[in-house]
């Protein structure tokens, strides 16, 4: 199913969403990576309130003349996996990149009522053309992994894993063994 969706994500919002919904974002989410996910958690700050927020696992490419982003596709998610119930505990309700995720982030979407998106990897420029606004608003010493305030409109995303726990990663191979 097809759905347009405004930012914040409450859990309302989230409740509706379900494994293999075609999701178009609009609204302000949030960059973090790696080395973002390691200094908010180790220092136990955000530097942005995350309840009803979405982070999109993304490390984009310098912005050419005229662009406001470079390249903006998503990086492996389980690498976020140690990180992202911390995060979630937080109030973060959403969370965008590609891969599979542990059980324990899992468990974690379920207690908390948050979603794990994908957006589709290699299409980093297409996707950058969602993106109309983009600021560092901390970490600017991590360079691509600074955490970044982005505006998007109509950012499309599938819902890979719903706050029921169901997992398209699981359903959609058995579908196609049939």
């Amino acid at each position: 199913m097809e759905k347009h969706i405004q930012t914040p994500l409450t859990k309302e919002q989230v409740k509706t969403l379900k494994a293999g919904d075609y999701v178009y974002i609009t609204g302000t989410i949030y960059t973090a990576r790696d080395a973002a996910h390691k200094r908010m958690v180790g220092e136990n700050k955000f530097p942005f309130a995350l309840e009803n927020q979405i982070i999109y696992y993304l490390g984009p490419t310098p912005n050419r003349e005229g662009q406001v982003i470079g390249s903006a596709g998503p990086t492996t998610s389980s690498r976020m996996d140690k990180y992202a119930p911390t995060l979630l505990d937080a109030g973060l309700t959403g969370m965008i990149g590609k891969g599979k995720r542990s059980d324990a982030v899992i468990s974690s979407m379920k207690k908390n009522t948050a979603v794990y998106f994908a957006a589709v990897g290699g299409a980093g420029a297409l996707l950058s053309k969602c993106i109309k606004k983009s600021e560092v608003i901390a970490y600017d010493d991590l360079g691509t992994e600074a955490i970044r305030k982005l505006y998007v409109e109509n950012l499309p995303v599938i819902t890979v894993i719903d706050c029921y726990g169901e997992n398209v990663y699981d359903t959609a191979p058995a579908k196609y063994r049939r």
